[in-house]
């Protein structure tokens, strides 16, 4: 059958052979049809169940909400570096381009620096992510504060790390790119004994960019340990990242659109601009079965995180004057997190119903210290356009308007849900959350200083009904909520006005599908209406006093195709239809923009086919049409078509090779933006080579 299919796919659709493929020895001439497999596994991309959205082990059919997800193995065959490059192939997902500094996810319409987990524990710093640790990338759409607490409006991002398997795996893979990029990659899987194993991750990445003047120096380094005692589980994790790269903030714009010509130009100090983050991460994961169907679990989380950055940067461009006008600050945080998240779950029969009970509390901390300063130009603030890159005499010091503060937030949440399934075509999953969370904040400015505190009670419901006419298929209605303090995703902006009001409300309705149509290839449809309340606006009777009557709506359509069509061929595809406006004047903007980095059209395919056990090929194409740089409205990036293309070859002797080429047509587009005059421009033709060894 794959063999009668690679014509067709080779012609549309084409997919690159499993990097972990099977045994070095076998001959490339061995059946089309057997299928690749990984340590007696068969390689899939997407899963069939997990417990992300639920806090419970639960089949992606019987999730009543929008899920994406993107495996490790995925992320090796398209060589995905990013948050932003991932965010391309999930519906309903764009990316901003986070001032060069960080991730910023736009989900549904709704941008977030903080809607980042690690295996379901906050990871809410303003840093780029790193996969060489995960095993997956979960993507859930929709409030969801019932399982996460607050935020969460657009959805979450969740990465799911890789533990002991207690079965010996090693890899080693080293890339480079014709940028001057490479980067070095190790997984050392080894059990000790029957009941204790321990894994190494790590990875070291340095070299340029396609952006002149644009490098980046990162590594991690990923120690774990499992010990399996009878019924009980623990596993330990310690994880140090380091990230240091050029601040890139991209081009400005000339006049609606991005300016032409300067692709690869950085405009701005680039020996001044740089993001420098620190991370350190310990976990401690515990969980036992009481049998009967009962498991306790509680996972400890403790981080530390610095992070400082510091840019000269585009503020704007005047194709009358031909100069471009310049602006600078810095920033430093220091988080501390700790977060304890305590589950019992229950799988049992009850009154001849079949349900699953989860109760569960979590206790958390977070500590945060941030000093901004701003950037003054004693020589002037412009430049020629013809000579955009700069040796620029700045100050940095700090304005009145710049924080200076000390933060601590304490959260305390309960949450209770069950899922019932009294028939086996009919599923309910109910569930509610309470969290108090509590914002001090001490203002160290000298003209504002002060404390200002708040205290927020939330109530998080959500509910959902599966209906499941076939095995193979579920259709599925849902309703969830989700709270954002006016605090905003990182506590800074906590004021006396802002101490007084209401947290911003996000209501999500959705009906879907998802259908197994073949075995293994799963289909999902998802249709929504998102609402934002309690945004804030000033009041039109008193323009001296905010109020909360600012709304955003965002409605949408998204598809999604992905696992495989066969043994052979593996897919992730997907398609979102948008729309995301204002409409009830914000302090941001008036009724009826539309809502930035939101195409009304975006499409997103990947497909890798195996030709033999040795050769495998793989073509992908994005298309996305035009959207807003900011809320103003102003700037349009324009829409485009990427393609990519991949080729994989099993060498004797445990190596793979694989060559990806990113943008293979070379288009010429803008993917993302911060603002109107900080736009991402798109990669040209990039290619990368990959030796792996597996043993």
């Amino acid at each position: 059958m794959g063999r009668l299919l690679f014509p067709f796919a080779a012609a549309l659709v084409c997919g690159a052979a499993p990097t972990h493929a099977a045994d070095a020895a076998a001959d490339a001439s061995a059946d089309a049809d057997q299928p690749i497999v990984v340590t007696g596994q068969q390689v899939k991309y997407g899963v069939k169940a997990t417990s992300t959205a639920t806090r419970t082990n639960t089949d992606v059919k019987d999730i009543p909400q929008a899920l994406t997800t993107v495996t490790a193995q995925q992320i090796e065959d398209q060589q995905l570096r990013s948050v932003g490059d991932l965010l391309l192939f999930v519906p309903g997902a764009s990316y901003n381009a986070g001032e060069g500094n960080r991730d910023t996810i736009v989900l549904r319409g709704n941008s977030s620096t903080a809607d980042f987990f690690v295996d379901g524990v906050r990871d809410d710093v303003q840093y780029f992510r790193d996969f060489y640790n995960v095993e997956r990338v979960e993507v859930l759409k929709g409030p969801n504060a019932m399982i996460f607490g607050r935020g969460g409006g657009g959805g979450i991002v969740n990465r799911v790390l890789k533990r002991p398997t207690l079965a010996p795996y090693r890899a080693l893979t080293a890339s480079a790119d014709n940028w001057g990029d490479f980067r070095f990659t190790g997984d050392l899987d080894q059990p000790l004994n029957d009941t204790v194993g321990a894994r190494l991750n790590a990875m070291y990445e340095r070299g340029g960019s396609f952006r002149n003047h644009v490098d980046l120096t990162r590594y991690g380094i990923n120690p774990t340990a499992a010990v399996v005692a009878g019924s009980t589980r623990i596993d330990l994790s310690y994880e140090h990242f380091h990230d240091r790269r050029t601040a890139d903030r991209g081009v400005p714009a000339d006049g609606n659109e991005p300016i032409r010509g300067f692709t690869r130009t950085f405009f701005g100090d680039p020996d001044v601009s740089f993001a420098r983050a620190n991370v350190n991460l310990g976990t401690l994961i515990v969980s036992h079965d009481f049998g009967g169907g009962l498991t306790l679990r509680n996972h400890t989380l403790l981080g530390d995180y610095s992070k400082f950055y510091q840019n000269v940067y585009p503020r704007g461009f005047s194709a009358a004057t031909g100069l471009v006008t310049l602006g600078g600050y810095n920033n430093a945080t220091d988080r501390t997190n700790l977060f304890s998240q305590t589950d019992l779950v229950w799988e049992n029969r009850l009154g001849g119903i079949d349900q699953t009970l989860l109760f569960g509390f979590e206790l958390g901390r977070e500590k945060s210290r941030n000093k901004r300063n701003t950037g003054s130009f004693p020589d002037g603030d412009t430049t020629p356009i013809t000579d955009p890159t700069v040796d620029a005499n700045v100050i940095f010091a700090p304005d009145a308007d710049d924080s200076n503060n000390r933060v601590k937030a304490t959260v305390a949440a309960l949450y209770v849900q069950d899922q019932i399934r009294p028939a086996s075509w009919l599923e309910i999953v109910a569930g509610l959350r309470f969290d108090s969370f509590n914002l001090h904040v001490d203002d160290l400015r000298p003209l504002d200083h002060g404390e200002f505190s708040r205290r927020d009670k939330l109530w998080s419901p959500r509910l959902g009904v599966i209906l499941k006419p076939t095995p193979d298929l579920s259709l599925y209605a849902s309703y969830s909520r989700s709270y954002l303090p006016q605090s905003g995703d990182q506590f800074s902006s906590l004021d006396s006005t802002r101490a007084a009001l209401e947290p911003e409300r996000f209501d999500n309705r959705e009906v879907g599908a998802k259908w197994e149509i073949l075995d293994g290839l799963l289909a999902t449809a998802a249709l929504y209406q998102l609402d934002r309340s309690n945004t804030r606006a000033s009041d039109p009777l008193d323009p001296t006093r905010t109020v909360l009557t600012g709304k955003q709506r965002s409605r949408g359509l998204e598809l999604g195709l992905e696992r495989s069509v066969t043994s052979r061929w593996l897919m992730s595809a997907g398609y979102a239809l948008q729309d995301a406006e204002i409409t009830e004047t914000t302090s941001a903007a008036p009724a009826g923009r539309k809502v930035p980095l939101v195409p009304r059209h975006s499409f997103s395919l990947w497909n890798r086919y195996d030709v033999t056990q040795r050769l495998g090929v793989g073509l992908g194409v994005i298309a996305r049409s035009k959207s807003y740089a900011s809320i103003g409205n102003a700037v349009k990036l324009p829409g485009y078509a990427r393609v990519d293309a991949a080729v994989f070859y099993r060498l004797p002797s445990g190596l793979e090779a694989q060559l990806n080429a990113e943008n293979l047509l070379g288009a010429d587009y803008y993917p993302s933006a911060s603002n109107d005059n900080n736009i991402a421009p798109g990669a040209p033709r990039s290619i990368k080579a990959t030796i792996g060894y597996r043993f």
